[in-house]
């Protein structure tokens, strides 16, 4: 009887253990990059509900990678679809757009500091100050306002003219006191907000759903169309570039594509005087350009390139290659040469990039 008990009892200590093993994400890592001149975080979406978004980091000058770091330094998954990354004094913010929730990570260990929830479904964040910040999302009508130091919702921008099922705000910039957002979903216009009164003060209409928004060295906004897709209920045309005076909030240029053209990932160089994208091929163009270029900066190879970005102290340019949504993905590390420098994995479905 009391080796049966003590066999019982060495059973559930077993199961106990079984269980806690079940929930234990794994141990903790120690990070510490504070020496490194210059890094680049590279946001991996994972797929749509399955939480497998990861994070990882790349050091340029060892061309080391280092995947999962914020699942190996918190012990905990980052959850599901991360879409963007900002970085502000020393801590990074990552948004994970279906898990409703911001989170703050030391930029050197990959800790986390904090985080904002209850969020819809965000997209992007910008910092006003220290204390003001907003949140853009997708199937919301509504620019979320937070205050970062106390992790809090303190307030809304309701965007009229849209609803919560074709509601998207994207990226933002700011020039002075404005803002500008690029609404994406089934929206075909860029907003100019003042962040002194929270208020709209523009809207300039542009081509069906702008994907993406940078702001040059002649504080010129630049915006990219995807012209929706054939059957759309909102529409199908074909995808433009726009180039538009951010002071006078109107459109100087407009570079037009063929139907059927898929452009994206509209990014700037370092100095802000050449823009590149993504349209099969990698595209480069000086800002002051009259024409769009015949040529490709970069040939496509075949793959699928879903994310790209330009070192802003060397001009190398990046590019995220989801190749089919399910395996690892690659990133591809070109010099202003077009000489591939270096490519490595990363995580499923790398999208974006964020500089540190």
């Amino acid at each position: 009887m009391v080796k049966r008990v003590v066999h019982l009892i060495f059973l559930t200590i077993l199961l106990l253990q079984h269980s806690c093993m079940e929930w234990d994400y794994g141990y903790v890592e120690e990070f510490d990059t504070s020496s490194s001149r210059e890094g680049l975080f590279i946001c991996n979406e994972g797929n749509f509900q399955y939480g497998n978004a990861t994070l990882s980091y790349y050091d340029p000058a060892t061309r080391s990678v280092e995947n999962e770091i914020f699942y190996r330094a918190n012990a905990m998954k980052l959850g599901d679809v991360v879409q963007s990354m900002t970085i502000r004094d020393g801590i990074g913010w990552v948004v994970v757009n279906n898990s409703h929730v911001v989170f703050a990570i030391d930029i050197n260990t990959f800790k986390e500091v904090g985080r904002i929830t209850n969020l819809t479904s965000p997209r992007y964040i910008h910092f006003i100050s220290d204390e003001k910040a907003y949140i853009t999302q997708v199937w919301d009508n509504r620019i979320f306002i937070v205050n970062p130091k106390r992790y809090a919702i303190t307030g809304y921008i309701e965007v009229p003219g849209m609803t919560m099922e074709n509601g998207s705000t994207e990226q933002i910039v700011q020039l002075g006191k404005y803002l500008y957002v690029n609404c994406w979903s089934y929206q075909n216009r860029l907003l100019k907000i003042d962040t002194e009164t929270d208020q709209i003060v523009g809207e300039l209409e542009v081509g069906i759903q702008p994907t993406s928004l940078v702001m040059d060295c002649n504080n010129k906004l630049w915006t990219i169309t995807d012209g929706g897709y054939e059957d759309s209920p909102y529409g199908h045309e074909a995808p433009s570039l726009y180039r538009i005076n951010a002071e006078t909030f109107t459109i100087e240029k407009q570079f037009a594509f063929e139907l059927g053209d898929r452009p994206s990932e509209v990014q700037l160089n370092g100095a802000g005087d050449k823009i590149y994208w993504l349209n099969d091929d990698v595209w480069e163009m000086d800002v002051n350009a009259d024409q769009a270029p015949e040529r490709p900066f970069l040939p496509y190879n075949g793959t699928l390139y879903y994310g790209l970005t330009v070192c802003p102290r060397t001009g190398d340019v990046y590019i995220a290659d989801a190749i089919d949504y399910s395996q690892q993905g690659m990133v591809y590390r070109y010099s202003r040469s077009r000489e591939l420098i270096d490519s490595f994995y990363v995580g499923i479905t790398p999208g974006a990039f964020c500089w540190k």
